[in-house]
């Protein structure tokens, strides 16, 4: 039910999105104890306000009210991914070059299952992070199908 209902919702949302140019950055449908949650993270370069997500919202509530994909009660949620948004998509990965960075891998790769610094380079099969060992700075050059989740991370200078 959940890949109908996000694939649904994109198809309702994205025209809404596109006449604010707002982008789309993720949809999630999950149960969290006994509600549901259809949350619908949106962007752009500047960020979004309240107000944005909240048109979006009214206009997304209207759209699913005619169509009715989802068959359960259920909360729908718009808003910004926030500052460690998640990086899922290749172009969230080329769009992140030069930020911070977190990602978790399936497996260990160079001694290690989790990695953070910054983004230097990614050309579709490797993510490549510079990060710093107590005083030097290394890069890695990780497989991007080894990877689990990523996100940008928030840095304290």
């Amino acid at each position: 039910m959940g890949k109908k209902v996000t694939d649904q919702t994109r198809e309702l949302v994205q025209p809404i999105l596109d006449n604010m140019h707002l982008k789309l950055v993720d949809i999630e449908f999950e149960k969290e104890g006994k509600h549901w949650f259809l949350r619908v993270f949106i962007d752009k370069p500047e960020g979004v306000d309240i107000e944005e997500c909240g048109i979006v919202s009214e206009q997304l509530s209207e759209q699913l009210d005619q169509q009715d994909p989802v068959s359960v009660p259920y909360y729908l949620e718009v808003s910004s991914p926030g500052a460690e948004r998640p990086l899922k998509k290749e172009q969230d990965f080329n769009e992140s070059i030069g930020k911070s960075v977190f990602v978790s891998l399936y497996e260990p790769y160079e001694g290690s299952k989790t990695f953070e610094g910054k983004l230097t380079a990614f050309d579709g099969e490797f993510v490549t992070i510079e990060i710093t060992v107590k005083t030097r700075t290394k890069t890695v050059q990780i497989p991007f199908k080894k990877i689990a989740k990523a996100r940008l991370a928030v840095t304290f200078n």
